[in-house]
């Protein structure tokens, strides 16, 4: 391992967020320049999660729950519940805009909520496609079974299978759930490769990790992932971007002038409607 990476923790209200990426350490990881880990939580009757109309472009958001259901609503007229084990592939490209909130239902109770979020920036010359939504089921994705270990492919190729999610560039996305004393090699295709804990304690070719942190891999190494206790944890990277990428708000671009394009566009009502959800988040003073 090269470098562990304490993550910045946002508290939004009883409902914990991690962020391990960007950070001065690592601003990407492959073609990830985003990653948050969400809770785990478990809201009280009447409360739950309620992300506003917020826009995106030159990106795409993927979403992996361990436990929860999330509703998504954008701007192509999208209404999905993702539960655990399916993934959410929204592509922003040129622009959309999209919700996230508890569905009224699990409000009646106690109900629970843990999983990853994370943003894939999109190559150069596919910033600017049409936007996309993809919700795929948990039964779609490639599953690796053995010897106390649960590998899903999320996204991108590994130990051989290959996701049904379209990507833009090779990418490495697996969410690994190890019982106790199971082990893995890790797949050492990938260029550029990232490791988070979610949950357990695990072991790296021996060395302790510390739950709810990220480590970035050597290049063309296969560490040995070992679970102590019962482990969660998320895979992720690929090919390194074609070029920087800036950073702003909930825009991601290889062009400044192409995000102050967008802080207009938001400003100005031209990202459109989310149908069913009438409020928005307005754009940052800073």
């Amino acid at each position: 391992m090269t470098t562990i990476i304490a993550p910045r923790v946002h508290d939004l209200g009883g409902f914990q967020v991690r962020r391990a990426v960007p950070s001065i350490e690592a601003r990407s990881v492959g073609p990830f320049v985003f990653v948050d880990h969400m809770g785990p939580a478990v809201f009280e009757r009447g409360a739950g999660i309620d992300v506003r109309p917020h826009p995106h472009i030159g990106l795409a958001t993927v979403t992996f729950l361990w436990a929860g259901t999330i509703r998504h609503r954008d701007t192509l007229g999208s209404d999905q519940d993702i539960t655990p084990g399916d993934v959410n592939w929204m592509t922003a490209g040129r622009g959309i805009a999209h919700s996230e909130r508890t569905p009224q239902a699990l409000r009646e109770g106690e109900h629970p909520l843990h999983g990853m979020q994370t943003w894939v920036a999109l190559p150069r010359a596919s910033e600017e496609v049409a936007p996309e939504f993809h919700h795929h089921g948990a039964a779609t994705l490639p599953r690796i079974e053995r010897g106390g270990a649960l590998l899903r492919v999320v996204a991108g190729r590994a130990w051989g299978e290959e996701s049904p999610v379209k990507v833009f560039a090779d990418t490495f996305n697996v969410a690994v759930d190890l019982a106790a004393d199971a082990e893995i090699a890790i797949d050492d295709r990938a260029v550029e490769r990232a490791l988070y804990v979610l949950e357990g304690d695990a072991q790296l070719d021996g060395a302790d990790i510390p739950a709810r942190h990220l480590v970035v891999l050597d290049a063309g190494t296969r560490p040995v992932l070992r679970a102590k206790t019962p482990l969660k944890a998320m895979l992720f990277g690929g090919e390194p971007l074609d070029g920087r990428r800036h950073l702003w708000w909930n825009f991601v671009s290889s062009s400044k002038e192409r995000i102050e394009q967008a802080k207009q566009d938001w400003l100005g009502g031209r990202f459109g409607q989310v149908p069913g959800d009438d409020e928005f988040i307005p754009l940052p003073e800073r």
